[in-house]
């Protein structure tokens, strides 16, 4: 009698525990950045959060879905530039999740598709681009890769908002290559710079020429001044150029009396 007793007692216990954990089992807490995708006998029904949400057990089944945003770092990939340059780069994508109904329904795993995406539109529009583009233009190259994986992924509840190309990898014979591309562009720069700096004092010096013509004691000026300079380096040699004028000047002087005797020589013979 007494095992009769201690079996019916129990039955109402075990049915008691098991209401009891069927209707705590119905509450659900959802947290502020997540959603929960419900089905209802594997029909979809509705989106519920955040907060206090009730799922009924074996009939309706829950999917989380968290809607902040992920990063997800793209694995290097070999790419080949429109100029045949064999190159490797990685990126970084931010993307969010802003349907979880789409997210959910409409693509099986809607992380490993965005990553296979990224990989994969990385290759195809690198590929279009040369090498020199994608050193000195990754803002453009950014911001096509980031408009192509938005259109692509906005079926899957996904937004893509942003797009980083981390490293641009190249081999040693490039960056030896490029290296050298460099200097010569460099030297390129300094020839012409050096010309036309040329160019300006040449046509500088030709004015100055033209100032100094107009007026002759300006040539006699600028000598003083070169002589002033070139006392004041206590050299012991000086050479200086001197005035075509003031040589003719002493030349015409010796010359004449030379003249004179000459003309008094011929009076007596005629």
């Amino acid at each position: 009698m007494e095992i009769l007793i201690n079996t019916s007692m129990l039955m109402p216990i075990a049915i008691i525990s098991l209401l009891l954990l069927f209707a705590f089992s119905m509450f659900r807490v959802l947290r502020e950045y997540e959603r929960g995708v419900i089905f209802f006998l594997g029909r979809f029904e509705k989106v519920k959060g955040p907060g206090l949400i009730i799922v009924i057990p074996i009939i309706q089944q829950m999917v989380r879905v968290d809607l902040r945003t992920v990063v997800m770092d793209v694995p290097s990939q070999d790419v080949i530039s429109r100029d045949n340059v064999s190159v490797r780069v990685n990126a970084v994508i931010y993307f969010r999740v802003i349907d979880p109904q789409k997210a959910i329904i409409n693509v099986e795993n809607f992380l490993q598709a965005t990553s296979q995406l990224a990989q994969t539109t990385l290759r195809s529009v690198l590929g279009q681009h040369e090498l020199d583009e994608m050193l000195a233009n990754r803002d453009m190259l950014n911001t096509d890769i980031q408009a192509i994986l938005d259109a692509r992924t906005d079926g899957w509840g996904i937004k893509v908002s942003n797009v980083e190309i981390k490293h641009v990898d190249l081999n040693e014979t490039m960056i030896r290559a490029i290296a050298r591309q460099a200097e010569a562009e460099r030297t390129r720069r300094a020839k012409i710079i050096h010309a036309s700096g040329e160019m300006e004092a040449s046509t500088k010096l030709v004015e100055a020429a033209n100032n100094l013509a107009k007026e002759p004691n300006a040539i006699l000026l600028r000598y003083l001044q070169t002589l002033t300079e070139i006392a004041g380096e206590k050299n012991s040699t000086i050479l200086f150029p001197m005035p075509m004028e003031l040589m003719k000047g002493i030349f015409n002087q010796g010359d004449k009396p030379e003249l004179k005797n000459d003309q008094h020589s011929k009076k007596p013979n005629n």
